[in-house]
């Protein structure tokens, strides 16, 4: 997910329950905590691009080095990132220009 999330991001993650109302909501562009069933010892954060059949699309904000649906298939969310803990607090950016 470089260069939005670098290897020792702190993230804050709030939990997404499947068929909730308030909060559980999960959107293109956001970015997310899931799982492949295909790999479901592998927890990733990627981006989501699309709700498909099984779960959502995820895609890594650097198509180069990343392990995402396009490996794995549909993904399940299991949590929608809300925030950097640490080194720089604050909102995660929205997907890099030049990014499709």
């Amino acid at each position: 997910m470089s260069p939005t999330v670098r290897s020792g991001d702190r993230l804050l993650a709030r939990r997404v329950r499947p068929g909730s109302r308030s909060g559980g909501r999960v959107r293109p562009g956001d970015v997310v905590l899931a799982r492949f069933p295909a790999r479901p010892e592998l927890l990733v954060v990627k981006r989501v691009r699309r709700a498909v059949d099984g779960g959502h699309w995820v895609e890594g904000d650097n198509p180069f080095a990343t392990d995402d649906s396009r490996s794995f298939g549909p993904a399940v969310v299991v949590g929608r990132i809300v925030g950097r803990l640490w080194p720089r607090p604050g909102r995660l950016p929205g997907r890099p220009s030049g990014v499709a």
